[in-house]
């Protein structure tokens, strides 16, 4: 009796070996959650939601979208870092994860994740009224260094990345970040509606986001931080950089899991993210919507997020608000 027990667990030992789809189901066996650093309705619950569809004809199972808010993004990305790394959680990074930490509001990085893909990047856009004497990002500078301070912008919250990308752009000019004085908002919309009273010179946001004033003449954009024209509005200059290089600052969405996921999972969640990026229903998404569509294989991701991470850092220092 005991041989044949022996030989029977020798020979499931075998066909596991040779056959190891006979012995472990192929990944996933259950539905995954994808988390939501942000509030549903939002742009980035959007992206996360259509990924979130594709993602369920990709791998066969439910893709559970779950939004956890707080603490201006941490809550959210501190809820991916913490998961276990089991394939079964993953979730929607956002450009924040460059900018809490600098902000003093956590310790997490993007090296807490593993990262998957890059899916969307909206650069960040300068626009002033239509009827303003600016006409150009050089009149921009110019009425800028010779009256430091008078100018006054808006589009989002202090040390947010519209508020950032203004700075970075001001510093590779040689002018202190605050050149043009930053105006606090609870987003671009109530920046463009105080841009259109008169309220402020200039606002920093995606060009989406300016969509139906730039298309009625009542805002101008004058320049675009990033690496290639805009789809709608390819008339808009693009920024090169001090150094030569054109620039991609603005907001960003890409999926990632908590950090120690196993190759066989990464691969797997990679290539089909992969797949959805490049799928026709999610290209029709990003241009119906007016986002910006860029990609970035796992190991584009890191550095991509490595370098927004030093950049915001640098940026925040310039405006006196880096812990």
């Amino acid at each position: 009796m005991k041989r044949r027990q022996s030989l029977s667990v020798l020979a499931a030992a075998a066909a596991a070996a040779t056959f190891p789809g006979l012995a472990f189901a192929a990944y996933p066996e259950r539905p995954i959650t994808l988390i939501v650093p942000w509030g549903a309705g939002g742009g980035t619950d959007a992206v996360a939601r259509i990924i979130a569809a594709e993602l369920e004809q990709e791998l066969k199972q439910p893709i559970n979208v779950v939004n956890r808010t707080g603490g201006s993004g941490v809550v959210g990305h501190q809820a991916i870092a913490s998961a276990q790394p089991d394939g079964y959680t993953i979730g929607i990074l956002t450009v924040e994860i460059g900018m809490m930490r600098h902000a003093g509001l956590t310790k997490l990085s993007s090296e807490d994740y593993t990262p998957l893909a890059l899916m969307n990047f909206d650069a960040n856009a300068l626009m002033v009224r239509g009827d303003s004497p600016i006409k150009s990002a050089a009149d921009l500078l110019a009425a800028a260094k010779a009256n430091p301070g008078k100018l006054k912008a808006s589009g989002t919250g202090q040390g947010g990345i519209w508020h950032l990308g203004l700075a970075q752009w001001l510093v590779d000019n040689k002018l202190p970040g605050n050149a043009i004085a930053w105006v606090p908002s609870q987003g671009a919309a109530p920046g463009l509606q105080d841009l259109l009273a008169g309220g402020i010179d200039v606002v920093s946001c995606s060009l989406p986001e300016a969509r139906a004033l730039i298309e009625a003449g009542k805002a101008n954009a004058l320049v675009l931080m990033g690496s290639k024209p805009d789809g709608i509005f390819p008339k808009v200059p693009l920024y090169k950089a001090a150094d030569g290089t054109m620039w991609n600052i603005g907001a960003w969405r890409g999926i990632a899991a908590p950090k120690g996921l196993p190759k066989d999972m990464t691969d797997k969640l990679a290539g089909a993210l992969k797949k959805i990026y490049d799928s026709k229903a999610y290209q029709d998404f990003l241009g119906q919507r007016g986002f910006g569509a860029l990609y970035a294989d796992r190991g584009d991701f890191g550095k991509f997020m490595a370098e927004k991470d030093a950049a915001s850092a640098a940026a925040m220092k310039a405006v006196g608000i880096a812990k």
